[in-house]
């Protein structure tokens, strides 16, 4: 089956005051937990791929996988590249039929950016896929992705609604305090400056390293325009700690099914309470 892209699914989510959540998965048993649960709460759903994730998984089994999920659910639902530096790599998932991309080019001098980010929108809007891209920079760490303290910077207002038209990309990434992987402290979300970007700009908004995050940081943010809500480590750490619990009972387990399940029960749980944060569940 054709994938979709998320032009639709965002604006909708813009229009009705709710955020799509993008959940990073990992293998068959996290996707799986994550399309289940979605088509549970009858929501909306973006499947994310990290660079490390595609190589590892592979990029034809998960639009494979995301084709059938879409013939066997009548939710919305997209296969997204997340946070993808390389153009070659993005422009032959494209071709392979994914479509939605993020092109991350946040690490760039301005020019340099809008260069690269234009260059991807041109080949992505040609085969009908969405571009997401990023200004500003989130610190921590997002798979292979890895940026220092020092090396942090919130997004301009006047350079946001200056990028998007430079660009011509369908929804932009706003780094407003948050940060990836998990926080040293209260995460101190810049609502000022995301209400600014709000007003000035029409695309959707994107929020990155929504993991960690109390609710009512996320709920508010949604309330000032965040239409799509990343989660990858939330997820990751129960999944994880849940296996581990299972060996730790059983040290003779050999057997995958019995092993993954409890850490199907455990992200499941998860997916469910970020649906409900997002306010997407009944949305379709």
């Amino acid at each position: 089956m054709k994938l979709h892209n998320t032009n639709a699914m965002l604006r909708d989510a813009q229009s009705n005051h709710y955020a799509v959540p993008a959940f990073n998965i990992h293998n068959l048993e996290t996707f799986q937990v994550v399309v289940d649960t979605c088509h549970e709460m009858r929501s909306p759903v973006i499947i994310a791929a990290t660079p490390s994730t595609v190589r590892y998984a592979d990029k034809d089994y998960l639009i494979a996988l995301t084709g059938t999920a879409m013939e066997k659910y009548d939710i919305p639902m997209s296969f997204h590249l997340d946070h993808h530096e390389d153009v070659k790599e993005i422009e032959t998932t494209v071709a392979a039929g994914c479509r939605s991309v993020m092109i991350d080019a946040s690490r760039l001098p301005y020019e340099e950016n809008v260069a690269k980010v234009k260059q991807v929108v041109a080949f992505a809007h040609t085969c009908g896929a969405s571009v997401e891209a990023e200004l500003g920079k989130l610190v921590g760490q997002e798979d292979d992705l890895v940026v220092a303290d020092a090396d942090s910077a919130y997004t301009n207002p006047d350079d946001a609604v200056r990028y998007v038209a430079d660009t011509g990309i369908d929804s932009l990434a706003v780094a407003i305090g948050t940060a990836h992987g998990l926080y040293k402290g209260r995460p101190k979300l810049d609502f000022e400056r995301l209400k600014e970007i709000r007003s000035r700009v029409d695309i959707p908004l994107v929020l990155h390293g929504a993991s960690d995050v109390p609710d009512e940081l996320v709920q508010k943010a949604i309330s000032l325009g965040i239409c799509k809500v990343n989660v990858a480590t939330d997820l990751k750490i129960p999944f994880s700690n849940a296996v581990k619990s299972f060996f730790k009972e059983n040290p003779e387990a050999n057997d995958p099914r019995k092993y993954m399940t409890p850490g199907k029960e455990a992200m499941k749980a998860i997916v469910r309470h970020k649906i409900e944060v997002c306010g997407s569940q009944n949305r379709c």
